[in-house]
């Protein structure tokens, strides 16, 4: 050793330096690599992608030829800083020890903590090119790290824990998609993201938290003069109608408006051709998620249903156009004379319809009405105040001033809310 020159070892220190901070990066880019990348740029064919999936299904001998390079190295690392410590100062103790911590700074700058951070930083591209170099370095060393390999897992076994995790296990649970969904807004269109957290937030919905209450229903009632029914039938606006006898508590049916406008003109139009296009009501159970209702919607072919309490009674509609809208957002057209958005004026208010679902007000004006209870604004008050309001009153629901600006038919027809001021909320 004694023959060989100073400047030789010193180079062959820099160079197993070198070799450890390889070693290190390599650990940190291959751990932090983002497999669900992986597993579609593999999908296209790319190569490298398919090396990295394959080493990551093994971790145990993945990190054992890389933990077994990177102690190798620096043990002979500092094995040839004793030697060459010696060579310059002396076998003195004091050269020993300033050598060593010397050393522990140059690994930890420059073979430990730089290399890791360029590890953490270009993981994706730095583990699908190291795959090219780890797939041969397994196979030459393979001995070693099955030998290494016994203990470690004799090691696992004793402690309860298993080398590999269990097959079939999820890797992420819904709200974990959901939050990783909100996380890449940068990368997909914000109308995507929204729309994929809109579904992740179906299961988690109710059908009658999305439904129109049965006050806000639009009927036809048969016992009506009959007259009054074809012009209620000619100047209705929607797609199906319920129909009725005097109220929905007597349901005949539903009736689809393209089946029956073109017998409208007919002189011989009646009550029995009318019930005679009638389609059988279709029921759902109060407490059924929007996700399900979706699923039962398409099993039963079926686009319209009432909503049932556990007494049979009907408590609302809700349709396949709710549910969509749920999805994507609001997509029909408004009436004519209706607001085209739910926002705040320049006064900071807003006039709103009583039957307006506290949902949709929760989600458009930012606001934390209760959801647990009335599922409108004008439940919510009636609740609140036990009693029929009058016009003009004033009330706070919830930390939120709301004024009840008309009154019609015992129920609150328009009402005026007020933004709730940082320190109000």
């Amino acid at each position: 050793m004694d023959q060989i020159p100073l400047s030789l070892l010193i180079g062959i220190l820099i160079a197993l330096l070198a070799l450890s901070a390889f070693f290190s990066m390599s650990e940190t880019a291959m751990m932090a690599a983002n497999r669900y990348r992986l597993r579609h740029r593999a999908s296209e064919g790319h190569l490298g992608a398919k090396l990295t999936l394959a080493l990551l299904a093994r971790t145990d001998r993945l990190l054992g030829v890389i933990l077994l390079g990177n102690n190798l190295v620096n043990t002979c690392a500092a094995a040839l800083v004793s030697i060459i410590s010696i060579r310059l100062f002396g076998n003195d103790e004091w050269v020993l020890g300033a050598a060593t911590l010397l050393l522990t700074f140059a690994i930890l700058v420059f073979a430990e903590i730089t290399p890791k951070i360029i590890g953490a930083t270009y993981a994706d591209r730095l583990s699908q090119a190291l795959s090219f170099m780890f797939t041969p370095l397994i196979r030459v060393f393979y001995p070693a790290i099955w030998f290494i390999n016994l203990f470690v897992s004799g090691l696992l076994k004793l402690m309860g824990l298993s080398l590999r995790p269990a097959a079939g296990s999820p890797k992420l649970t819904p709200e974990e998609l959901r939050t990783l969904v909100m996380e890449s807004r940068e990368l997909i269109p914000a109308t995507h993201a929204s729309i994929l957290v809109n579904l992740f937030d179906l299961g988690k919905i109710a059908v009658e938290d999305v439904m129109t209450p049965r006050g806000a229903i639009e009927m036809l009632d048969v016992d009506a003069p009959w007259e009054d029914v074809r012009k209620r039938l000619a100047a209705s606006g929607h797609s199906r109608l319920p129909v009725c006898r005097e109220a929905l508590d007597q349901l005949l049916g539903v009736l689809s408006m393209r089946q029956a406008l073109p017998h409208l003109g007919d002189d011989d139009f009646d009550e029995d051709t009318l019930r005679a296009l009638l389609q059988p009501p279709y029921y759902i159970p109060v407490g059924t998620s929007l996700i399900a209702q979706l699923g039962f919607f398409q099993e039963n072919r079926q686009r319209f249903g009432f909503v049932v309490d556990e007494y049979g009674e009907i408590l609302g509609i809700i349709t396949l156009e709710d549910i969509i809208e749920e999805i994507v957002g609001e997509f029909t057209t408004a009436l004519p004379g209706a607001p085209k958005t739910l926002a705040w004026n320049a006064e900071d208010c807003v006039i709103v319809e009583g039957g307006q679902s506290l949902r949709d007000l929760n989600r458009k004006l930012k606001l934390n009405f209760p959801l647990d209870g009335p599922k409108t604004l004008n439940g919510l008050i009636l609740e609140q105040l036990e009693d029929i309001p009058e016009a003009r009153v004033c009330l706070k629901l919830h930390g939120i001033a709301v004024e009840v600006v008309q009154t019609q038919d015992k129920s609150v027809r328009t009402a005026r809310i007020f933004r709730p001021r940082p320190q109000d909320g």
